[in-house]
């Protein structure tokens, strides 16, 4: 038996600073023109310089995860600080989120 692997294309975004309604429509248009590039499967969102994220960055995040999900991508989050999970944790979201 041969096993068969699927190459998959990692698309990774790096926001910094805050994600807020100050910028959560610009954050979110990025994250949807990236989930729709024809070779992308996973696009990782690298928050390691996010310093904080408000409800309006949350839903661009929400809205790029159903997205990914009617494309048959996957979107995962990453370097996650102690200040930013306390945010999915109490929104229960890291249950929603793939957090690596």
């Amino acid at each position: 038996m041969q096993a068969v692997l699927k190459c998959q294309k990692v698309t990774v975004i790096r926001p910094q600073g805050c994600l807020n309604a100050a910028n959560a429509l610009e954050f979110e248009r990025d994250l949807t023109k990236a989930l729709t590039q024809d070779d992308t499967s996973i696009l990782l969102v690298d928050l390691a310089a996010v310093e904080s994220l408000d409800s309006a960055g949350l839903m661009a995040l929400v809205s790029a995860l159903k997205l990914a999900g009617s494309l048959g991508r996957s979107l995962q989050l990453g370097s996650v600080s102690p200040s930013i999970r306390i945010i999915f944790e109490l929104t229960q979201l890291d249950q929603v989120f793939e957090i690596v």
